[in-house]
């Protein structure tokens, strides 16, 4: 099993889009609240309609989305979900599945708060994640 180091831990937070421009010491905080997970192929790790209880970051492996049963998306190292139920409180919008073994970091609710209330700016570059995500669906609703 692959250990990641806090160090690496910094370093891996640090290419997420939503913490890049986040201090040392922040990203830091965030990755005493990341826990490491080894996920096998096939593990749902988000079920579309259940409430979600943590944020997930894909360190290495991939994984796909289905929102009704249509895959709607591809992830992989670097992609990260699970924002969008964390800070409104409503279920799952969608399911996601690993496609191969996985390494991931996953930071729970109480510790998500935590850091929403602890780390200035995070929850403006949430905003701006969910901004992007609801152009994209948007997009993708318009093209079809």
């Amino acid at each position: 099993m692959l250990f990641i180091r806090s160090s690496e831990k910094e370093d891996l937070l640090k290419k997420v889009p939503l913490f890049s421009s986040l201090s040392k010491r922040h990203l830091r905080e965030i990755g005493k609240h990341a826990d490491q997970v080894q996920v096998k192929a096939g593990w749902v790790l988000a079920k579309q309609g259940e409430k979600g209880r943590e944020f997930i970051f894909i360190v290495e492996g991939e994984a796909r989305v289905k929102k009704d049963g249509k895959v709607i998306n591809q992830l992989s190292g670097g992609d990260f979900f699970g924002e969008i139920s964390l800070i409104d409180g409503k279920p799952r919008i969608a399911s996601v599945t690993a496609e191969t073994d996985m390494t991931a970091l996953v930071v729970h609710k109480p510790s998500f708060d935590h850091l929403l209330d602890t780390i200035p700016g995070l929850q403006k570059k949430i905003m701006i994640s969910l901004c992007d995500y609801l152009r994209r669906a948007e997009k993708a609703i318009n093209t079809e």
